[in-house]
């Protein structure tokens, strides 16, 4: 470790609740999740408005009174104080204000999809590449404790060969009479919908399972990508996804074996994904539904506490029956893991601290190859939906002069 803590300084880009969130959890002591490496400081923040509202931001958030506020995302790009911006805008906007702090020497934290198609998420890596920068999606989940201890279970092979995944994150929310046809939910020029906004962490899960822990042929690499089949329904009044469901094949995945001897059957692995904003994967709060993420080995089931963009806790189930009796080496258990201070969005911005402390341009744990992975899928998703966004929206055209900013 290093003798001095190195220092990130933070800029972020746009003032919404998602950007409130991960700014509180930066102004979090790294200490009190026992970090001591690295910290994290709020240098300025950017609305598109004034920056009158980046002040207003600033102050509710808690920044230090030395954070700058300005008045718009090329002034946040330019200055010389921020080593790295967190693109906190509506989908339809992250592969243009990613590319804006890009092309001006910026690391690079952009929220989840990172982008709307992955034609989009191409040209931000070859960039990034070519400009030597930091860039990464930010699917918080991926970098919780829970979730590492999981893959760690899964990577022991002690949960047996895994075949298959379940993964839902729906909500019961009627957002049109909630918020009305312009919310970002519902919103056809913000690329809204269930696929892009929710759907995103069903594909998280399937992924760090399926794609990220599996071994093809060649002992601990990536094989293809999964073989894809959607249904999608839309919103009659807006045209974006309600509702959204994916069955994925991964060929010849053997995730969690570890040795040749423990490979059986083909070695096919399947999943599904499910996303929906019309019925919840929990939809009564008195009775709670079963856990929304089952990952299934030879050797036992693991279930993922809700939310499963959040959750705290996961079980361990060995497989016994009459028949075979337990084949497993670990009992029924579940594992909590309580997020010691805030949201928990602080370890992804931990992992983009020690990776451009270490000068590394992306990170393992969630590679530019993962992402454009999944977008590839939800791209399929879409095609076989029938389901398209603005020209704007799509284009890697940059920068988009009549593109509305948010």
């Amino acid at each position: 470790m290093p003798s001095e803590r190195f220092t990130l300084r933070w800029g972020i880009l746009a003032t919404g609740g998602i950007a409130k969130t991960f700014t509180k959890d930066l102004l979090i002591d790294p200490s009190t999740r026992d970090v001591n490496d690295i910290r994290h400081v709020i240098t300025a923040a950017a609305s598109s408005t004034s920056s009158s509202r980046a002040s207003e931001f600033l102050k509710e958030v808690g920044a230090p009174a030395t954070a700058k506020a300005h008045s718009s995302y090329a002034e946040l790009a330019e200055d010389p104080n921020v080593d790295i911006i967190y693109v906190a805008t509506p989908h339809s906007h992250h592969y243009q204000h990613a590319r804006l702090a890009l092309e001006s020497g910026k690391h690079v934290l952009v929220e989840k999809p990172i982008t709307v198609n992955v034609s989009q998420a191409q040209v931000l890596c070859s960039l990034a590449r070519e400009k030597r920068l930091f860039l990464m999606e930010a699917v918080w989940t991926r970098f919780f404790p829970l979730t590492r201890s999981i893959q760690d279970f899964i990577r022991s092979g002690r949960l047996g060969t895994v075949k298959r995944v379940y993964a839902d994150l729906s909500f019961w929310n009627d957002v049109e009479a909630e918020f009305g046809t312009e919310h970002r939910m519902v919103n056809m020029q913000l690329a809204g919908g269930a696929l892009l906004d929710l759907g995103v962490y069903s594909l998280t899960w399937v992924f760090l399972v399926l794609y990220q822990l599996q071994h093809n042929s060649n002992e601990g690499t990536k094989g293809p990508g999964p073989n894809v089949k959607a249904a999608l329904s839309k919103y009659e009044d807006t045209g974006c996804d309600e509702m959204t469901s994916i069955l994925l094949d991964f060929p010849g995945a053997y995730v969690g074996c570890v040795s040749p001897d423990a490979k059986k059957g083909n070695g096919d692995a399947h999943a599904i994904a499910l996303t929906n904003i019309r019925v919840s994967n929990s939809p009564n709060d008195a009775h709670p539904s079963a856990d929304p993420v089952r990952i299934q080995g030879t050797l036992g089931d693991i279930t993922v506490s809700a939310p499963s963009y959040r959750p705290t806790s996961y079980t361990l189930i060995p497989a016994q029956n009459a028949n075979r009796g337990k084949l497993a080496d670990f009992e029924f258990e579940t594992k909590q893991f309580d997020i010691p201070a805030g949201h928990g969005m602080f370890w992804e911005a931990d992992e983009c601290a020690r990776c451009i402390r270490d000068g590394k341009l992306e990170s393992n744990i969630m590679s530019w190859n993962e992402s454009l992975e999944v977008m590839k899928v939800m791209d399929e998703v879409r095609r076989q939906g029938g389901l398209e966004y603005p020209e704007a929206c799509e284009s890697i055209v940059y920068p988009v002069d009549d593109f509305r900013d948010v």
